[in-house]
This record gives C-alpha cells, structure tokens and sequence, in this order.
C-alpha cells in the first residue's frame, strides 16, 4: 500500500490544477491538509549577530537598510527574465532626469563607477583598447589628483593600469598636463583640505579639454549633492547607492557626460573580455536602486532632519545626567553630513576606556555599536537607527557609564 510520502511525492509531479486522475478530488484539497514549511531564519540559523546601527553607513556594518518599496521591487522584477541592458538603458534614463545628467548607469558600488567611468575616458568606443585595459599601450595614462586627496580610493583608478600624478596649486597641476592627461580626478570629501576647489577644478579640466570626475560616495545628504556637481560641470559623478539613499549596498552610479557613460558601459557586464566583468549589478539591484532614489528625493529632507536632531538631543540630555559626562554635538563638513553626537567621559570619575565600552555594547543585549577615536569617549550618529531605538542606545549607554564610576 502507497505511503503519504510517497503519495505527496508523486503529486508533486502533478499540475497544481485540475483533480487526481480518476478520484475526482481537487489536487487543492488534498494538499490543504499539508503543512506549510516554515520561512529559514538564516540570521538564526547561522548564529549571526544583529545589532542597532549607532555609528553609521560604514561597508563593514552592512551599510544602510533598504526600505520596504525597495524590496517589493527587487522581489517582484526577480520573477522576471529581462535584458540587462534594456533595464540599465531605462533605468539610466530616470536617474539621468532626476540628477540633471545627460546620462547614467548603475554600478556595482562608487568604485566601480570610478573604474568604470575612467575605462570610458582611456578607451572610448574602441573594442580593442577596450579589450586591453589595464594594459595602456596606444591610450593616455596619467591621472592628476590633488594631494590631499591622493587617499585609499585612487586604488580605484589604478585598477585601470593609470598612474597618478599629485599636485597641490593650479600652478603645479598646468605644468604637470602632458599629451599622457586622460582625466582630473577630485575627492568631495576632502575638498575642505585641497587647494584646488570644485569649480577651479572644473574650469581647469574645460581649458584644457580634460575629462573631470568627482567621487561624492556618501555625500547625500544633502540631497541637492545629486545635481549640484553635474549642474557644476562635473564630466562624471560617482556615488554610492546603498548608503543614506538605502539603496542596495552593492549598488552606485556612474552619471555624467553621454559619450563617456555610453563608452563606461563598453567595459561593464554583459560584455565579457572586459576589465569590469567582474563588476556585475543584476536587475533587481539597478531597478532597487531607481527606487531608492526616488523614494530619496521625495522625502520631506526638513522634517527628517528635525527627527534626527530631536534624537540626538534625547541621547545628549540623559547621558548628560551621569556624572563626569561631557557632551558635543557636530555635524560633519561633507561626507554623512548628519549630526553627530560625542559623549566623553572623565577617567578619574569613570573607569572606562573607548574600547571597554564598545566591546560592552557590542556584547551587549541588544548590541549596539558605535564609533570612538579619543581614549574616553564614543560618538553615535543617529540616521541608521530605526523608530525608538534612540531610546534603547540611550539606557545602554547610561547604564555602562553608571557601572563604570570609580
């Protein structure tokens, strides 16, 4: 006699309409009486820690979370076969409009959108060089930056084979332009440091017919940074998707020039044999990533920021109340311009260090985690946190320093 499970295993083979040949009973029927797997809880499941995120966009710490519109999309569009550059061509439109480009394509992250945006510049449409890269035979191969922006990033550009050229004045960088210049390359971040500003940069890459690029990768907001270098005159505008945008973390854009993202494009998937194959965005990211910044630019940016200074304030006011506590409240310059709370305390009054009291909140129920550069003191930022959670960083953090008082 037939067992249940072998019963279930062969009507498994059997379309989910109809009725159960010669029993005239609806396939539906009999497995209504079939209980449902439950979901995997892989985060269980695998033993991995979650945590309130107190410190920021960081890639380390999973970046932002995508909101619930964002997953809807990705969920939906990956029950669908589509060309992946007929959704990199629509998608490109979109973005393009709402950032005042010519042209975009999403990437797999900011740095992607730097390598691939330089391919663009060395090679052209040119199949060959295309081919080539890194191996800059027949192409320029000099990229000027600024000094003071000659930080980890430019590993970006190398990564097409160029080889960088620092200067420091407008002087410096008009004698160092030779028939090799293929681009000038300006990080936002450190512009405050740099004295060359953007539109001196900018205005310098037109004298001279030089491509521009500026990397903005967690420059949003304000949301205004969007526009505002392509409005500038920037040739190309890289940034990260899946920070304050909460777009897909592995996501970014390449937005600028047409001719120069068109010819990116050469040297990103689908197409193989190219320096950016690895570089692979799939449809469900580049569609997410639309999402995500519309659903960016439409927020009301006013009210979230009064949120977000009402939460640092709670955090401030009631940490303040331990004693040996001393408080500042910043906001950053440029990159994650958001406010940005430091709680110091005093090691005569708390015997605590830096590290102690992150391990502490790390290890602690829930974790939390947050950031620190002095010996007694950490900072939080609040625009990952999720509604209320405010609250929880805010009794953790008091009860770690009331347990620390000498």
């Amino acid at each position: 006699m037939i067992n249940r499970r072998t019963l279930l295993k062969r009507l498994s083979a059997l379309p989910l309409v109809g009725t159960i040949m010669g029993s005239g009973i609806p396939v539906q029927s009999v497995f209504a009486d079939t209980p449902s797997m439950p979901k995997r809880d892989l985060i269980k499941e695998l033993g991995l820690r979650t945590f309130i995120n107190a410190a920021g966009t960081y890639t380390a710490m999973t970046a932002s979370l995508m909101p619930e519109e964002v997953m809807e999309t990705i969920e939906a569009s990956s029950k669908q076969f589509i060309m992946l550059d007929e959704v990199q061509d629509k998608v490109g439109e979109k973005i393009a409009a709402i950032c005042h480009a010519e042209a975009a394509t999403v990437t797999s992250g900011c740095w992607s959108a730097m390598v691939l945006g330089l391919a663009g510049v060395l090679t052209g449409t040119d199949k060959d060089k295309i081919a080539q890269l890194p191996n800059l035979k027949g192409m320029k191969s000099e990229v000027i930056v600024q000094k003071s922006h000659n930080v980890a990033y430019v590993h970006s550009l190398t990564n097409t084979g160029v080889t960088l050229i620092p200067v420091e004045t407008v002087e410096e960088l008009e004698n160092a332009i030779n028939e090799k210049t293929a681009m000038l390359w300006f990080l936002n971040y450190q512009a405050p440091v740099g004295k060359i500003q953007h539109e001196e940069w900018v205005a310098l890459g037109k004298k001279h017919n030089i491509p521009t690029m500026i990397d903005i990768a967690a420059d949003v907001p304000p949301v205004e940074n969007l526009w505002k270098f392509n409005d500038m005159g920037f040739d190309m505008v890289c940034i990260s998707g899946g920070k304050a945008m909460k777009g897909p973390q592995s996501a970014g854009i390449l937005m600028g020039r047409k001719e120069i993202i068109e010819a990116a494009r050469l040297s990103a998937p689908p197409r193989g044999h190219t320096i950016g194959r690895g570089m692979k965005v799939n449809k469900e990211e580049i569609l997410g990533m639309l999402v995500a910044l519309e659903l960016y630019v439409q927020k009301d940016h006013e009210k979230e920021w009064k949120s977000w200074e009402q939460k640092v304030s709670f955090i401030e006011e009631m940490v303040k109340k331990v004693d040996g506590v001393t408080t500042s409240v910043s906001v950053p310059p440029v990159a994650n311009h958001t406010p940005f709370l430091k709680i110091a305390w005093y090691p005569n009054v708390i015997n605590l260090n830096r590290t102690q009291m992150q391990e502490k909140l790390r290890n602690g129920n829930p974790s939390i985690e947050v950031v620190g550069s002095g010996d007694h003191e950490v900072s939080c930022t609040v625009f990952m946190l999720r509604p209320n959670e405010e609250k929880i960083v805010t009794k953790r953090i008091q009860e770690e320093l009331i347990a620390g008082r000498v």
